[in-house]
């Protein structure tokens, strides 16, 4: 895949390539999904564009991609604000310990503003986009 697509209205993570739909995901968002990120602690889903800057090998989640979550137009809006934009939002699977808890975990949103797969899930987008992958998160 060459670029992820978060619709998150639809609750629903799409890979493309060469701007085909190759596969498309479910997903839970943050606590209070409606509206972009504004700042730490919000529990929302920031909307925007960012990239997949690294792998965090040490997740407290089954796989974990990290997103350049805040750029520059969060921080100054956070800024603007007087508040932290926070960070650390990833895409990942289920919390290390309860991955068998599968597709349930989508019953409701769950997150700290991360966009959460079952852990299946997650091991296929982790093996098909690589670093530096381009991810649109839409409202």
């Amino acid at each position: 895949a060459d670029r992820v697509v978060v619709e998150k209205a639809q609750r629903r993570l799409t890979l493309y390539r060469n701007g085909t739909a190759l596969r498309s995901y479910r997903v839970a968002l943050g606590f209070e999904p409606v509206g972009p990120k504004t700042r730490e602690g919000d529990g929302r889903t920031p909307e925007g564009v960012y990239l997949i800057d690294r792998r965090k090998p040490d997740s407290g989640y089954h796989l974990a991609l990290h997103l350049s979550y805040p750029n520059a137009a969060d921080r100054a809006r956070a800024a603007a604000l007087g508040v932290s934009p926070g960070g650390d939002i990833m895409i990942h699977g289920i919390r290390n310990g309860l991955g068998w808890l599968g597709p349930l975990h989508r019953l409701h949103d769950w997150t700290l503003g991360c966009i959460a797969l079952t852990d299946a899930e997650i091991d296929e987008v982790a093996a098909a986009v690589p670093d530096g992958t381009p991810v649109e998160i839409r409202p």
